[in-house]
């Protein structure tokens, strides 16, 4: 089993809610050969991804972090 800990820290609680909130649902989704969990503490977001595979694993963090940084854009527009 691969796994990979992602955490990132956000500057305001708002942010971190929005973004949370916003790829929460994607974790709830079953992903082949892949378990997702979401965690937060303080200021941060903590993505944990657990894969059978390598590949699994890195597409797995590639989806999650363009999901990260879609909901930040959209955020950012927003403003």
């Amino acid at each position: 089993m691969r796994s990979a800990v992602i955490e990132i820290e956000f500057e305001k609680e708002r942010d971190l809610d929005i973004i949370f909130r916003s790829i929460e649902p994607e974790v709830k989704k079953r992903i082949p050969k892949t378990k997702v969990s979401i965690n937060r503490t303080d200021n941060k977001m903590i993505l944990r991804i657990e894969s059978e595979d390598t590949s699994s694993l890195r597409a797995a963090c590639n989806s999650f972090l363009r999901w990260i940084e879609t909901a930040r854009s959209v955020r950012d527009i927003f403003r």
